[in-house]
């Protein structure tokens, strides 16, 4: 009997991962029909009515008639549900998209008081560069570089991508006052420069070289306590003349 009710919790499980795959890949443009869904996941109606409004009592999902609808904060959920359930990370990261992963970073910012920018595109020293997302806070100026990446990542990858956004938040440091960029940190008189990378799931190092590797469901809870734990990370210390407040 035990083995029976492992059994159907697997099929369970299974039936669920699915759906979220389905509901992340069939979204990516809007609302779906639920016909649409039961189609691509081969459930019953009933099962799939079950399901989906399971997902709706846990705020995944947003029933409405014959169709589903969500957000990118809804999607981002559903990733992190289909992910915790065994989907394939890379998977995942490929049906959610760059462009909300930065939009849920950049809200995160705007909700605790930071004036956040996307995309950063700057040159410094001959060198184009990019930051995913840019938040400002006086003094902390937040850089974030928002990464995919499969569960077991291996050490010598996350050095790799630490050392990346260390150059790119130095040379981002380096580069202001960039009248292009229009920066409210240019007008401070200083600023500390935190690089951060954000990952989809979480990894097996919370710091890597004082540098915060923060789960983007996380996120919201890392700025809150950012200013009370900057003295232990590795920032970048840039001070601004009179001149560069007059640009």
């Amino acid at each position: 009997m035990l083995d029976l009710c492992l059994l159907y919790g697997g099929l369970i499980l299974s039936v669920e991962k699915n759906i979220a795959i389905s509901l992340l890949k069939l979204t990516q443009k809007g609302s779906a029909l639920i016909e649409t869904i039961n189609m691509d996941t081969h459930l019953t109606s009933t099962t799939s009515k079950k399901l989906l409004q399971k997902m709706q009592n846990e705020n995944l999902v947003y029933l409405n008639g014959d169709s589903v609808e969500v957000n990118s904060a809804s999607r981002l959920k559903l990733a992190i549900k289909a992910a915790t359930l065994g989907a394939d990370i890379e998977r995942i990261s490929d049906l959610l998209g760059w462009q909300e992963f930065e939009e849920i970073a950049s809200l995160a910012l705007i909700n605790n008081g930071y004036a956040a920018k996307k995309n950063v595109h700057f040159t410094n020293k001959g060198r184009r560069w990019e930051i995913d997302v840019v938040g400002c806070s006086k003094p902390l100026v937040v850089c974030i570089d928002c990464k995919h990446w499969q569960r077991a990542i291996t050490p010598s990858a996350l050095k790799k991508m630490v050392n990346a956004q260390i150059e790119r938040t130095e040379a981002f440091a380096d580069s202001l006052p960039n009248p292009k960029l229009r920066i409210d940190c240019a007008l401070w008189e200083k600023a500390k420069f935190i690089p951060v990378v954000l990952s989809l799931v979480p990894c097996a190092y919370k710091f890597y070289y004082q540098v915060p590797i923060v789960p983007i469901l996380q996120l919201q809870d890392f700025i809150t306590l950012l200013p009370a734990y900057v003295p232990e990370l590795k920032f970048i210390l840039k001070k601004f003349d009179k001149l560069s407040h007059d640009l």
